[in-house]
């Protein structure tokens, strides 16, 4: 692999991160159950990341401002528009596989 700057790599993982945003965006009908389920992360998580990340910066980010990041829109507005009831086999997968157990 080519020898990146620091600035470099910075650059590209912030346009994969853009980019992985971008896709989960558009692929509203993916559950974060079943992100959950076979990823072990979900837009939530991600969410997450982000405002820590910020935090250890030293700059406040609340949980909202980060969901509204990776959603789009507030997430509250996400769930009405796109969040299904989770069924029987996504909630039995979930505490098998749950990561944060």
């Amino acid at each position: 692999m080519t020898a990146l700057s620091k600035e470099q790599q910075t650059e590209f993982e912030a346009a994969a991160f853009r980019r992985l945003v971008a896709h989960l965006r558009e692929r509203s009908d993916v559950q974060n159950i079943d992100l959950m389920n076979l990823a072990g992360f979900c837009r939530n998580c991600l969410s997450n990341w982000y405002r820590e990340a910020a935090e250890a910066e030293g700059v406040p980010v609340t949980r909202d401002e980060s969901r509204e990041m990776v959603y789009g829109m507030p997430y509250e507005d996400w769930k009405n528009l796109h969040q299904n009831e989770a069924s029987p086999v996504q909630k039995a997968a979930f505490e098998l596989n749950n990561p944060h157990k």
